[in-house]
């Protein structure tokens, strides 16, 4: 079974001592740093783009995990790269046909690389671009904005991106973002899932470095 890694989403901290966070939050035992990229345009949220990620870089050792959600997303793929991103992900929404070549820009770079879906679209968009991801990330809420509610009817998709990362033969990663609580983490767990995005989970928490060993555990 692949590595249960825990992956604290920045969009729940606190923007203003953003480097103080990510430190405390590695210390605390985050295995990944998942930065959400947002434009205002794929998505109707804006967040930051590579300078964010450059200043605050030097703040930890853990995994730099830019998930993409902006549109044309390969234009900017070597901003992030050098910015310190040590994987790259783009939504199929947002790169269509490109997505296997961008996929291959990304890596061109020396970073990983990784697929998203939203949770109304099909996983067969994906199919052949798996064997050219080192991550595929599934939404299990709507991309925009943290605290919102998981949405179970991903469960299956969960399901069945873990038997086409299977069948290619390759140690892929498979990530969920969206909603995921205590409750509900064992449940994508089963399902595949082994890099688990949690936000308002682990930094709402009075005890974020029990929280996490929680959702490594259970």
């Amino acid at each position: 079974m692949a590595k249960i890694k825990i992956a604290p989403s920045i969009l729940s901290a606190d923007f203003s001592r953003a480097g103080e966070e990510i430190k405390n939050i590695t210390l605390e035992g985050a295995d990944v740093i998942h930065l959400d990229v947002m434009d205002g345009s794929f998505v109707k949220n804006i967040t930051f783009g590579p300078k964010f990620i450059k200043d605050v870089r030097s703040f930890s050792n853990a995994i730099f995990d830019a998930h993409l959600m902006i549109v044309n997303p390969w234009k900017y793929v070597e901003n992030f790269a050098s910015a310190g991103a040590d994987i790259i992900t783009v939504h199929q929404e947002a790169c269509g046909d490109k997505l296997i070549e961008t996929l291959k820009l990304i890596k061109s770079f020396g970073v990983k690389c990784g697929a998203v879906i939203n949770p109304d679209t099909p996983v067969k968009s994906i199919e052949n671009a798996i064997e050219y991801c080192d991550m595929v990330l599934l939404m299990s809420v709507f991309p925009g904005f943290g605290g919102q509610k998981f949405i179970p009817e991903v469960l299956p998709k969960l399901e069945e991106t873990a038997r086409l990362i299977q069948q290619t033969g390759k140690e892929i990663d498979l990530e969920i973002d969206g909603g995921i609580t205590l409750d509900n983490v064992k449940l994508v767990k089963d399902a595949g899932a082994n890099v688990i995005v949690a936000g308002n989970t682990v930094f709402k928490s009075l005890d974020r470095a029990k929280t996490i060993k929680q959702l490594r555990e259970l």
